[in-house]
């Protein structure tokens, strides 16, 4: 069998080299960050593809989908591989689609939307929109490895999210089209509210091969470093400048300590046993936001310019997700959530994890916009793994008090992050691949028997 699938790849792609089955190479490429998860590591380590592909074109992308479709084969899309869910990992085998080298920029508009294929890296996007002064609206913490593609399929916001929401929201894709995997693979293009269907469904419905990505008009950033005696104190601080609009910002995030511990390349600029506040602040409001820290008895410890994806120190490497990694390598024993806090009840929700959990879970603070324009306090936290048992009881008790979870340690939608609550999703499955070939497993309300909902 895995001879005819190299042999029936290599003929379709005309070019035997993007045509990959080295062992070494297809566990590479089968796998992503899903290690973070402490539940996760030991389900899916095992996962591998039978064969991966690079296409260079769309054309190639239906060609492989044709002859996954007519042989019955599962495809997994790949993008980057910096997901944290597994969202790459193809559970029954098959055929991995690595679209790193559909990675051009097609166009950036005069209005400022860059055109661009899904394999395009978020930093080359970043820079280059910076020399046209634009820039990402919104963009990960893996900004310099991490794809447009794989941030659509996987992501939900990131730095910039303060300011302009995220990937769903505020017309943040303006378009996208992908490639079907029905009996006959077709182009479809996504437009407007259109694009709610595709994003966030880790390729189970299509595979993206174009995007219309709308930029915001560049800024000259100042990152900013305050340390503050209590995470109370810090927390308030930070808040403040996310919630009041006088402050043009792209990230304002906090760290109760010992989070700050775990930054080591920084350590310099943490304080022991201090919470520390990250911000990306316009260069003009630097003074007034310095002055605000200190009179709200902070320690401005580091400021500096934002100079694009190769800032040294780049402060967004120690936010958002960043944040886990630094923490496991301080502690293997560390693994982390994805919530949302109330914007008006946060402290009560803060006071009650603290009492029932105790420093097994550390508050690491995002602010974002939700849909309806409010910031609230979205989070990362850092949870010490004892037992799986343990890890369920957290994530039950935070929904129970309000804390939104979208769960990192399951390997499927419906739990694992964005699944619509209208079922878009997973009506696009339907329609778009309804042999379910398309990363099965990972879309668990979808059964082949369905016609229609």
């Amino acid at each position: 069998m895995l001879d005819g699938l190299r042999a029936g790849l290599s003929e379709i792609i005309g070019d035997s080299s993007r045509v990959l089955t080295a062992p070494a190479v297809l566990d590479r490429l089968s796998h992503d960050f899903y290690w973070y998860s402490p539940i996760l590591r030991p389900r899916l380590a095992a996962k591998v593809a039978d064969a991966a592909v690079l296409p260079a074109a769309v054309e190639e992308v239906l060609a492989v989908l044709r002859f996954a479709g007519k042989h019955g084969v599962p495809v997994t899309v790949r993008g980057a591989g910096t997901g944290n869910y597994g969202q790459c990992v193809p559970l029954e085998g098959g055929i991995l689609l690595d679209l790193s080298l559909m990675d051009k920029i097609e166009e950036i508009t005069s209005g400022g939307v860059a055109v661009c294929q899904p394999g395009l890296r978020l930093g080359t996007l970043e820079a280059e929109a910076r020399r046209r002064d634009w820039e990402l609206r919104m963009y990960p913490s893996t900004l310099v490895k991490a794809s447009v593609g794989g941030f659509l399929a996987g992501g939900s916001g990131g730095i910039g999210s303060v300011a302009h929401g995220g990937l769903r929201d505020f017309d943040n894709v303006r378009a996208i089209e992908i490639v079907t995997m029905e009996e006959e693979p077709r182009v479809v293009l996504h437009e407007g509210a259109a694009v709610q269907e595709i994003l966030h469904a880790w390729g189970t419905n299509g595979v993206l091969t174009r995007i219309w990505f709308p930029l915001a008009p560049a800024v000259d950033w100042i990152q900013v470093l305050a340390a503050f005696d209590t995470y109370e104190h810090g927390f308030s601080f930070a808040e403040s400048i996310a919630t009041e609009s006088v402050w043009q910002k792209r990230l304002v995030t906090v760290f109760e300590w010992p989070i700050p511990s775990f930054f080591t390349p920084i350590k310099q600029l943490t304080r022991a046993g201090k919470c520390l506040a990250l911000f990306m602040i316009a260069k003009e409001q630097r003074s007034a936001l310095c002055a605000a820290a200190s009179a709200a008895g902070g320690e401005v410890t580091f400021s500096g310019p934002y100079d694009g994806p190769r800032t040294q120190p780049l402060l967004s490497d120690y936010t958002w997700n960043h944040t886990t990694l630094w923490a496991m390598k301080a502690d293997s024993a560390y693994t982390y959530l994805q919530c949302g806090f109330s914007p008006t009840d946060c402290r009560e929700q803060f006071r009650l994890l603290r009492a029932r959990y105790g420093q097994d879970i550390l508050f690491h603070i995002e602010f974002m916009k939700n849909g309806d324009g409010v910031v609230i306090p979205g989070a990362i936290p850092i949870v010490r793994f004892t037992s799986e048992d343990r890890l369920n009881d957290l994530i039950a008790y935070c929904r129970s008090i309000g804390v939104f979870v979208a769960n990192p340690h399951v390997n499927y939608l419906e739990d694992g992050g964005r699944f619509r609550e209208d079922n878009s999703q997973l009506r696009a499955k339907l329609r778009y691949d309804p042999r379910g070939l398309l990363n099965p497993g990972k879309m668990i309300s979808f059964h082949k028997e369905a016609v229609s909902l």
